[in-house]
Parts: structure tokens; C-alpha cells; sequence
């Protein structure tokens, strides 16, 4: 299997980001790790061998980025206007340096993302945001709005709302969509949605999932028994989900 690493010094972020790119050919992933996580995650917790057959068939080729969630959501000393102005400036990243150099060899074509745990919603965010740009999300154990207080889960925006935040929380952005291009992309991805019937963020899936229908978009959600909350599910998501 083709392993590649990568770093380069970020104009966006203004610092190294690095990642790494599994096989030569197939659907293009882009994935995201756990919170606070790193670009190596999805290898070393055992996800990549749950998906390496489709790798080596040339079905999927993986793009593991690195998270920068402690300079901007759990960034608790920042202003909180100042952490979601970060959270953007990690999407001009994806959008305008990440993305070109996984399709250098194929322009214009459609990717896929996907995340556990709060990777889980920067991948669903990002493709919601930009539907034009992929043909599926797959959220694992993931929150939609991270603004929300729950039982163990603080609002990582400490009360803080403006534009920007809103249109960066799913739950808050997708029901009140209504400009017509992007409701076109919307309708043409897919978005899968897995989650323990335990997990506090379950409501956040359901709410979602309610929204995704309402807009007569293409989705699933998966409720899985338990919590369901860790690598061992996460393993076995992926190698049912990410196709």
C-alpha cells in the first residue's frame, strides 16, 4: 500500500501542517481526527486496516490532515470571536491547499470526507458548506453544533454567536438554506451519520438527520447499540461506511 507523508509551511495557518496519504488510485477521502487529534490517528487506532483492502484495490485513497482544535475551539485563553476566525482560517486551508494537491492529477473531481468525534463534524461542516466540492460526508460519533451545552460538554464558543459561527454549525445553518445553487449541491451528496443510542450526542445526529430530510437530501442515520464512542467502533464504522 503507498504511504506518503507530507509537510509544508501553511500560508493560511501561518505554520508546518503536516499529513499523511494512503494508495494510488480510487474515491479520494479527505479524514479528519478526533479532537484535538493528530494526522497519524486514523492509522495508528487501527482504522486504516479496516478500510486497507479497498485501498489496495485501488477503490479509496486517504488524505489524514492534522486538527488545530487547540488553536481555535479549545483554545480557552482566545477571545471566542477569535477562535471561530481560526476555525475559518483552517477551512481557507483545506479549501485552498489541501484539496488542489489531492486532485492535482484530477481537477474538479469529487472527494469524500470523514471524522470521528469532533472530526466527525469539521468533516460534515466542511461538506455542507461546500457540497459542490463532495460527494459524500461520513460523521462518526459526531456533534453539529458545537455551541450546544451538553451533561459532560461545555459550548466551545462560550455563548458567543455571531455570522460566522452560525454558519459554521450545521444544525443551525442547514434548516434555514434556501439560496438555490446550494440546495442543488446539497441534494447531489450523501451524507452518513453513525452514533451510539448512549451517546450524549445522539440528539445532535437525530436533529440533523431530521434536517437532512426536510431539505430531500440523500442520508442514513446509523444508531448503534451503547455508547458506541471509541476506536473499536470507529474501526468497524469505517469499514462499513466509508465506500
Amino acid at each position: 500500500m503507498e504511504r506518503r507523508y507530507l509537510r509544508w509551511w501553511s500560508p493560511n495557518l501561518g505554520r508546518d501542517m503536516e499529513l499523511l496519504a494512503f494508495g494510488h488510485s480510487g474515491t479520494q477521502v479527505l479524514v479528519f481526527p478526533t479532537r484535538c487529534g493528530r494526522f497519524f490517528d486514523f492509522e495508528d487506532f487501527g482504522m486504516l486496516e479496516a478500510v486497507r483492502p479497498r485501498i489496495e484495490a485501488g477503490e479509496l485513497q486517504l488524505w489524514c490532515v492534522d486538527s488545530i482544535d487547540t488553536e481555535s475551539f479549545y483554545a480557552q485563553w482566545m477571545n471566542p470571536a477569535d477562535r471561530i476566525r481560526r476555525h475559518q482560517k483552517y477551512e481557507d486551508y483545506l479549501l485552498g491547499e489541501v484539496l488542489p494537491l489531492m486532485h492535482v492529477d484530477e481537477p474538479g473531481i469529487r472527494s469524500m470526507t470523514c471524522g470521528c468525534s469532533l472530526g466527525a463534524y469539521h468533516a460534515v461542516n466542511l461538506a455542507l458548506r461546500h457540497p459542490r466540492l463532495f460527494v459524500k460526508a461520513v460523521g462518526l460519533s459526531g456533534r453539529y453544533d458545537l455551541t450546544e451545552r451538553l451533561p459532560e460538554f461545555r459550548d466551545l464558543l462560550d455563548g458567543f454567536v455571531d455570522d460566522l459561527v452560525y454558519f459554521h454549525m450545521p444544525t443551525m445553518f442547514l434548516g434555514n438554506a434556501r439560496e438555490p445553487e446550494h440546495l442543488e449541491g446539497l441534494r447531489h451528496l450523501e451524507v452518513v451519520l453513525a452514533c451510539g443510542e448512549s451517546d450524549p450526542f445522539l440528539i445532535s445526529n437525530r436533529k440533523l438527520a431530521e434536517q437532512l430530510e426536510a431539505k430531500g437530501m440523500r442520508h442514513q442515520l446509523y444508531v448503534w447499540q451503547g455508547r458506541a464512542h471509541g476506536r473499536r467502533h470507529w474501526r468497524q464504522m469505517s469499514d462499513l461506511y466509508l465506500r
